[in-house]
């Protein structure tokens, strides 16, 4: 602690120096904001313990020349930056628990410093500044100085390369405490954003999503920092207030939004500058836009290749002083001296008039105050949106689909309650040019809107004239109709449709994750039956193991059923085969009670056969793939897919990250959504799932080793190589020895790759005498080297704590709990340590026993969780297995009142498709599902039912012309 006072000053000259640049950053040029908004993207992680040299050469070179009150604000700062990163491991642990509280100081230093980095409209942007500051006291939030450490950061070089003389290992205690606190950058809700704007990204991201500020601003800079979603959502749970992964990934994609529209705001700033269109009123309505909507609408009067508008032409002819002063001076004001005969639009009065009225109504459409204001009328009267059959749609169109939108003919639903699902349809009839939609709002709205813009906000300063009066009176009329009415329209259609694609796209999401969440049918050996006419079946067995026993084809459905049920009885009876898993495709139901009529006869016998129905989505298009052809280089592309449908009940999540997630088949209008969203999503679902379910690093494969978090195809393929040619691994020190594979990358992936100790003990069994007095502060041994270099014999050794959930950065923790609760290593998953872990929190309390150990109550319960759960766990074990069977319900079996059980095949806004086992799925209406009804014992967001649970249904009505079937829900099995 000697050094610190050192620090601290030097710390101090540095900030200080800085400080004295902010008004000449702000008072620069385009060209120079834009040089300095480059330089901030570049260095994510600011690393200030190395930066004393670097800031003491630049303070030379800034000017002496300041006030001592500013030294004294910015050294205070400082000491409270240089503590936080310089602070023992253990304390360190005590300052990411105080991150989350706030200090009142703070908000007066953004607020003095804010003053100084003004836009032009000064007024605006220091009444949401002044709201922004009252946030800051009032929720919570850490504690640091952030717009000051934010300027220190945007002169920082960036540090991703790490220097050849310090191991990588101690890059990451820099970024991050040995417990996984990441103590910088998280002080304050204010957040320094590479394109200013008039509004504060943490409030307007808060207000979209419904989430704490103070949450939205350590997101942002867990984002800025390239965290991943299932890292943060495991290892920072109390700076996310513990969010769940669907709730990160609607913030993430809230804030890509945001930043899409300052960015093209910035764009369009610029491109107005040089071509001398840029006005100080522009500029503001430009920076207050949230939405690219509003943009459009402020934007379009000079996009390139426009006529412009009525308003530009009017100021042309010169009227805007004539508008001017009709609001601001009216007496003064003389129309008729800016009549010009021989000039077209100043010809005769009626044409100034217009020309004027246009002007005016231009100002009133783009009024912040005025949108505001019409906006919250509409919030408080109904608006509905209609549509309507087209007119010329039965000349074009298929009849067949006109009959697919009859529910849309005449439709009127107030936006305020429409579904998703009804909106996605009414867009495709519109599309397809089958329906004519509308948004209806009342003429109260208009008449109120306007007795309000006369009589308040645009009311005259002084006496008007009758005439002039009539003149403002139409210009607010025009306004609305010509241009406020066509953009609320615009918005409310835009918004409807933009929350009905999230929902749509976070539904498949839901699905998904259900989907590949499936528990996996371990220790059978299966059949995999690809179901076909022409062509025969494709036939498949596959070991526990998934390795590939034997394939064939058979052909049941053309004549030879009886001679091809003494070949598939002998394949069975010859690998023991007692499980038939038949794809859902062409054929199915043939197929179906093909093995059904056999296994009621037992014809099987001695073997009790049993069989499912799965889903075979996708994998005709896997099998014709490049990694199919390299999985398995000798069989057909028809013969594989029997291999693929077999294992997709063996594991499912190692079967189906295999192949692209939206021809899995379990969304709702995906087709109609922005597929670039739906690609964002679903990619990290799988990566989310394949995570928190964990990889074993030395057996799985290629594929899934991708969707590691943190990890990509060339990493993962780097980790096999150095598997194939070291062997496998033993701990997870190794994994920094791959190439490829840095700091950032280990912390992000680590804690979800798992190590077989019992697979490395006999790897290692010529070391067991090392491995009975295995010490975990054995590890630091390994750091730095290089491959090339032998290793040292401490990272050979295995570590017990590398099989559970918990992350290397809180080993310390747990080897000092360990120690508390006087546990060994090797008694991981054991009785004896769920007993020790017990009798230690019934006694001293889980927030007790996090005090003591310097930890949060997240860490710690992350670490029981590890240190308990029996070895080889698998969050899977909770979800569903398929549905298995011996006989089989015909279609016309079906009654009202039939009771049957199911398996949910997809689930919509509104309703749940189960399958029952008729070759159709019936459907549960959303109003049929209450809480219930719903299994008490599983954890849900909301009442909605996911692919693969199992449910117990009663048949409401079966429509045989139309093949419906509606069901209700009994129970969920």
């Amino acid at each position: 602690m000697s050094s610190l006072p050192r620090r601290v000053k030097s710390e101090a000259r540095a900030l200080t120096s800085e400080d004295d640049e902010l008004p000449s950053l702000f008072n620069s040029s385009s060209e120079s904001e834009e040089e300095e908004e480059e330089w901030e993207p570049k260095s994510k992680t600011a690393k200030r313990p190395r930066l004393p040299k670097k800031n003491e050469a630049k303070t030379k070179k800034v000017a002496a020349s300041q006030s001592a009150m500013a030294r004294k604000k910015v050294k205070k700062v400082a000491v409270k930056e240089e503590m936080d990163v310089s602070l023992p491991i253990a304390p360190a642990e005590e300052n990411r628990m105080r991150l989350l509280k706030p200090k009142e100081d703070v908000g007066t230093k953004l607020k003095t410093l804010n003053q100084k980095l003004e836009v032009p409209k000064k007024m605006q942007i220091n009444s949401f500044q002044g709201k922004n500051v009252n946030s800051l006291e009032n929720d919570e939030k850490p504690s640091t100085s952030v717009p000051i450490v934010g300027n220190q950061v945007k002169h920082e070089k960036p540090e991703e390369d790490f220097a050849s003389d310090e191991p990588p290992f101690k890059k990451i205690k820099s970024t991050t405490c040995p417990e996984g606190k990441p103590v910088k950058n998280l002080g304050g809700n204010k957040v320094k954003e590479e394109f200013e704007m008039n509004w504060d990204i943490v409030q307007a991201l808060s207000e979209i999503t419904n989430v704490e500020p103070w949450v939205c601003a350590n997101l942002i800079r867990l984002f800025r920092e390239e965290n991943t979603i299932p890292f943060i959502a495991r290892y920072r749970k109390e700076l996310i207030n513990n969010l769940e992964a669907d709730a990160l990934r609607e913030v993430q994609q809230a804030l890509e939004e945001l930043r899409t529209v300052a960015k093209k705001t910035h764009t369009m700033i610029q491109k107005l500058k040089k071509e001398g269109k840029l006005s100080g009123c522009l500029l503001t309505a430009l920076l207050n836009c949230r939405t690219l909507e509003e943009l459009d609408h402020v934007t379009a009067p000079y996009k390139t290749g426009s006529k412009g508008t009525k308003a530009q032409r009017a100021k042309q002819l010169g009227l805007e002083p004539a508008a001017l002063s009709l609001l601001q001076n009216p007496v003064e004001l003389n129309l008729f001296s800016y009549i010009r005969p021989t000039t077209k639009g100043l010809s005769t009065i009626q044409e100034v008039e217009a020309g004027v009225q246009h002007i005016l109504a231009d100002i009133f459409a783009k009024d912040k105050d005025t949108l505001d204001f019409i906006r919250k009328l509409c919030q408080q009267r109904y608006i509905c949106i209609q549509s309507a059959l087209a007119k010329v749609s039965s000349k074009s169109v298929n009849e067949k689909d006109i009959d697919k939108f009859q529910l849309y003919h005449e439709f009127s639903c107030n936006i305020k309650n429409i579904q998703h699902h009804q909106i996605l349809a009414i867009n495709r009839g519109e599309n397809l040019k089958i329906l004519t939609v509308k948004v209806n709002i009342p003429d109260g709205v208009k008449n109120e809107f306007c007795w309000w813009c006369v009589n308040e906000r645009w009311r005259p300063k002084q006496f008007l004239k009758p005439e002039l009066m009539r003149i403002l009176r139409n210009s607010v009329e025009d306004s609305y109709k010509r241009l406020i009415y066509p953009l609320l329209c615009r918005e409310f259609r835009s918004k409807l449709t933009s929350d009905a694609e999230k929902e749509s796209v976070m539904m498949f999401g839901r699905n998904l994750r259900q989907l590949l969440l499936t528990s996996p049918v371990r220790g059978r050996t299966l059949m995999g039956v690809d179901p076909g006419y022409k062509h025969g079946c494709k036939l498949a067995i596959i070991s526990p193991t998934s390795q590939i026993l034997h394939t064939d084809v058979v052909y049941l459905h053309s004549g030879q059923g009886f001679n091809e049920a003494e070949k598939i009885k002998r394949l069975l009876l010859q690998y023991s085969c007692s499980t038939v898993v038949i794809g859902n495709g062409t054929a199915c139901r043939e197929t179906e009670a093909y093995f059904a009529d056999l296994i009621m006869k037992k014809y099987f016998a001695p073997l009790d056969v049993v069989y499912c129905i799965v889903s075979e989505a996708g994998a005709s298009i896997y099998s014709v793939s490049p990694e199919a052809s390299k999985e398995m280089p000798d069989l057909d592309p028809n013969l594989r897919s029997a291999v693929s449908i077999a294992r997709r009940v063996q594991d499912p999540l190692a079967e189906l990250v295999k192949i692209e997630p939206k021809h899995i088949g379990v969304g709702m209008y995906q087709h109609d959504v922005s597929q670039t969203l739906l690609k964002a999503t679903l990619d990290s679902v799988v990566e989310e799932c394949v995570s928190f379910v964990g990889v074993d690093i030395n057996i799985c494969s290629e594929i899934l080793l991708r969707h590691i978090a943190g990890l990509n195809a060339n990493r993962a393929k780097n980790i096999i190589e150095w598997r194939e040619k070291n062997g496998p691994f033993i701990n997870r020190e190794q994994l920094k020895e791959v190439k490829g594979l840095g700091p950032k990358s280990f912390q992000q992936c680590a804690g979800f790759i798992r190590f077989n100790q019992e697979y490395i003990k006999t790897f290692c069994g010529n070391k067991k005498t090392e491995l009975g007095s295995y010490a975990l502060s054995s590890k630091a041994g390994a750091q730095g080297k290089k491959k090339s270099k032998p290793t040292p014999y401490a990272s050979q050794q295995p570590n017990p704590l590398d099989q559970t959930c918990i992350h290397p950065e809180s080993y310390n923790i747990a080897m000092r709990f360990l120690s508390f609760i006087g546990g060994n290593a090797n008694d991981i998953g054991k009785s004896d340590m769920q007993q020790k872990v017990n009798g230690v929190i019934q006694k001293e309390g889980l927030e007790g026993t996090a005090k003591r150990l310097n930890t949060t109550v997240h860490t710690l319960q992350l670490i029981i969780d590890g240190l308990t759960q029996p070895e080889g766990f698998d969050i899977r074990t909770d979800f569903d297995k398929p549905d298995f069977k011996r006989s089989i319900v015909c279609f016309e079996d079906l009654s009202v009142g039939t009771v049957l059980t199911g398996k949910v095949e997809n689930a919509t806004p509104f309703g749940v498709f189960v399958d029952i086992g008729v070759g159709k799925a019936g459907l549960i209406p959303v109003r049929n599902i209450t809480e219930a009804k719903l299994s008490k014992v599983k954890k849900r967001r909301s009442l909605g039912l996911g692919p693969g649970e199992r449910v117990e249904v009663k048949v409401l009505n079966v429509d045989i012309p139309r093949l419906r079937i509606t069901l209700d829900l009994i129970r969920v099995l």
